[in-house]
């Protein structure tokens, strides 16, 4: 077991790692919740992995907020992941940051996937997105409910780009925080299902934990 991991049995997690980042995604200060910067040494990150009811998900979080989600979290998907955020956040190793958001994201996710929960309300580090991205990102996270779902078009449209449909379906396909930020409600404009980057048979499962699609018989 080398410094960067940790086995631990709270919240569900197979293991937890910690990660010390000089600035955000781009070498700058990372990005908070609101949209604004945050402070010199903010990004320091660490990382669990967290067994849910659609597989293991691996959750990194800075101090600022919760920073990835990423869908099939086995040792292969994990340490190719963290590679990335390493190269993207940064990688001296340091178990304090994040910690505290979580401990938050893992009690949020397991009342969501048990029913109780219909909004998150973690905090939420947005450097792994920008411009266009981030607008629609958030878009979505603000403006698309539990329960509802949103045409490509429809989410183009809000933002204020009505002929940028195919364009909101990249950014969907690059949301560094799905479920929380759930692109897993944007459906095609005849009903289609659409396409999902954890999977379609993961986003039929999550729209049937939301009542938005019937359960299965069988």
């Amino acid at each position: 077991m080398n410094s960067h991991t940790r086995s631990t049995d709270r919240g569900g997690a197979e293991s937890r790692g910690e990660r010390a980042v000089p600035g955000g995604a781009s070498g700058g200060a990372p990005v908070l919740s609101d949209g604004s910067e945050g402070g010199p040494g903010s990004a320091r990150w660490s990382w669990d992995v967290l067994r849910t009811p659609i597989g293991p998900l691996l959750l990194a979080a800075t101090g600022t907020g919760l920073v990835r989600v990423v869908f099939h979290a086995d040792e292969e998907v994990r340490e190719a992941e963290l590679e990335r955020l390493t190269g993207r956040l940064g990688g001296a190793a340091d178990p304090v940051a994040g910690e505290p958001v979580l401990a938050a994201a893992r009690a949020e996710f397991e009342e969501y996937f048990a029913g109780r929960r219909t909004r998150f309300t973690l905090p939420l580090d947005w450097s792994l997105t920008a411009g266009f991205h981030r607008q629609v990102l958030r878009a979505l996270e603000s403006g698309v409910p539990f329960g509802s779902v949103v045409g490509y078009g429809d989410l183009a449209r809000r933002v204020g780009q009505p002929g940028a449909a195919q364009a909101v379906g990249i950014a969907m396909g690059a949301n560094p925080l799905p479920v929380v930020v759930p692109c897993h409600r944007v459906v095609e404009r005849d009903g289609g299902i659409g396409g999902f980057g954890g999977g379609v048979e993961t986003k039929r499962r999550l729209l049937e934990l939301e009542g938005v699609l019937p359960q299965p018989l069988f």
